[in-house]
């Protein structure tokens, strides 16, 4: 019988600093978790680390990097284009064999606790871990971001964490831990720095706007060029494919198209489309590199442990 295994995919609030990312990711190395993915963008400043393994080992390895980057990221001095709330900004489990939505669940409330108990960082839980309806949304938890929310929670007992608080870690805000299905994080850049084209086509394509099903998108600027940012929350329902035919439909109306694609993270075998023009435009794609499966026989080595100072 094959062990259970889950994914987990913390994002931090920290691009620019390669020193701290690698800090964090080193801090995250528990015996049986793998390393499968880790990532940098300035732009956003922001970074992705995927990890997988047995459940326990998961979340403890996901804890860890949680409190190393409230160590060491201060978000009263970090600013970037992504919306945030937290230095562990997010923190979602998801399953990959042998282990159910329910199960992920189970653990993404454990590692809430653990994040309060050891680090005093408060956290809300959402999608499929959502303690209450209002917050199966990320979007609905991350309203203000850290600045609005830390004067949210004051005032609004509505707005206070599921664990911990009720005020944000003063530096380290909040973290939202959560469970939910395998996403696909997909960058398209357009021909163009006018930055209203890639918001127009993401409100349009996004599924709260009556767009596509399990499709979530915005529109920002990135190495100079209009990007629209793509997360898809279940390929089954809408493919990469569709998204992409989506993304030219809408860009041709304002005269622009795709000239360049990325994946953040990883992708299943199950969503790949060789032979699409949307496979073409990735950047030096590789699937031993950003195929799961692949990843998963061949994980990356961890990195050393390094000491970095505080901003």
């Amino acid at each position: 019988m094959e062990e259970a295994l889950i994914e987990c995919v913390p994002n931090f609030s920290e691009g620019r600093r390669p020193e701290v990312v690698e800090a964090i990711v080193s801090a995250m190395r528990v015996e049986g978790v793998r390393l499968l993915d880790w990532s940098l963008d300035p732009d956003h400043n922001r970074s992705v680390v995927t990890i997988a393994g047995p459940p326990p080992a998961v979340v403890e390895s996901a804890v860890r990097g949680a409190g190393r980057a409230a160590d060491l990221i201060d978000l009263t001095a970090q600013e970037g284009g992504h919306p945030r709330i937290g230095a562990a900004d997010v923190i979602p489990f998801v399953p990959l064999r042998g282990v159910g939505l329910e199960h992920c669940v189970l653990l993404a409330r454990q590692a809430g606790m653990e994040i309060w108990n050891r680090f005093q960082v408060p956290v809300y839980f959402y999608e499929a871990a959502a303690a209450r309806p209002d917050r199966a949304i990320l979007e609905d938890v991350r309203r203000g971001q850290f600045e609005g929310l830390r004067e949210a929670v004051l005032k609004e007992p509505a707005r206070r964490p599921d664990v911990g608080g009720p005020g944000l870690h003063p530096t380290a805000g909040a973290s939202a831990v959560g469970a939910r299905r395998f996403l696909i994080a997909f960058n398209l850049y357009l021909d163009t720095a006018d930055v209203a084209v890639a918001r127009a086509v993401a409100r349009d394509i996004r599924h709260s706007g009556g767009g596509l099903a399990a499709v979530k998108a915005i529109g920002v600027t990135a190495h100079g060029q209009a990007r629209v940012s793509l997360n898809l929350t279940d390929f089954t329902r809408t493919p990469v494919g569709q998204a992409f035919a989506a993304v030219s439909e809408k860009a041709e109306r304002h005269g622009a198209k795709p000239v360049r694609a990325e994946l953040i993270g990883l992708i299943p075998e199950a969503a790949l489309e060789r032979n699409s023009h949307w496979m073409r435009l990735l950047d030096g794609f590789q699937e031993d590199q950003k195929v799961l499966e692949r990843r998963l026989e061949k994980p990356l080595a961890w990195p050393g442990s390094a000491v970095v100072a505080a901003v």
